[in-house]
């Protein structure tokens, strides 16, 4: 028995002086807690959501810019030319004289742009 009480005797007092910062400086821990939370949402918005809005935002305005005789490509990589828009869909011209209807969000902005940048290269060459 004698063990088991010098063992809760020395750890006694360790105990003491965590217990008294706790209740002096407990309101500084708490802080320090909610400015990292709010440091970790401010990264996340700066780099993830607010890029990720703006590229939606050039996505829609793309394709509501997209008139006829536009080249573009759509999601699954079919290219062709833009032979009539409708309010939901485009009717494209593919080589080889067919027709596909597609809907507006299977455009591809990136693709797009980089199948307009190599036809501009050709063009040059």
């Amino acid at each position: 028995m004698s063990l088991i009480t010098t063992i809760l005797l020395q750890a006694a007092p360790a105990a003491a002086p965590a217990a008294d910062s706790a209740a002096k400086g407990g309101g500084s821990g708490m802080l320090m807690n909610v400015l990292f939370i709010g440091l970790m949402i401010a990264v996340f918005y700066f780099f993830m959501i607010r890029p990720q809005k703006k590229k939606q935002t050039e996505q829609g305005k793309f394709i509501e810019d997209i008139k006829k005789g536009d080249k573009i490509a759509t999601i699954g990589g079919i290219v062709g030319k833009v032979a009539e828009v409708r309010t939901k869909t485009f009717i494209i011209d593919i080589e080889g004289g067919g027709k596909l209807q597609i809907l507006r969000s299977a455009i591809s902005f990136e693709n797009t742009k980089a199948l307009n940048a190599e036809t501009a290269e050709e063009k040059k060459d």
